[in-house]
């Protein structure tokens, strides 16, 4: 029966770690980060938790002849912000999980 013990002080740090992270995951949806491209002039805002709350474009980037590169310039700074929210979600979680091997994180 010693092992009973470890088992359960285990389940009780596994339940508080839990709790932590999901506290986390709750104040990501209030973080806010921001890819841009072109040089600032199509910015897009998205939440740690990957919704897009903002697009804004310069109207210098706006060309009705050449709609393809207002195109490329919303996908960069879209994935851009994309990739900064996965950093964000890593960081905030990943001192949670540090030491564990756990897929994803």
């Amino acid at each position: 029966m010693r092992g009973g013990g470890n088992m359960q002080q285990m389940m009780k740090q596994m339940q508080k770690m839990q709790k932590k992270m999901a506290e986390e995951q709750e104040k990501l949806k209030d973080e806010k980060v921001e890819g841009s491209a072109g040089g600032g002039m199509v910015k897009v805002v998205v939440t740690g938790h990957k919704e897009v709350v903002d697009v804004v474009i310069d109207e210098e980037a706006v060309d009705p002849d050449d709609v393809e590169m207002l195109q490329d310039l919303v996908l960069a700074a879209t994935n851009e912000a994309m990739n900064k929210a996965d950093e964000l979600t890593s960081e905030r979680l990943g001192k949670h999980t540090k030491g564990l091997n756990i897929p994803g994180m």
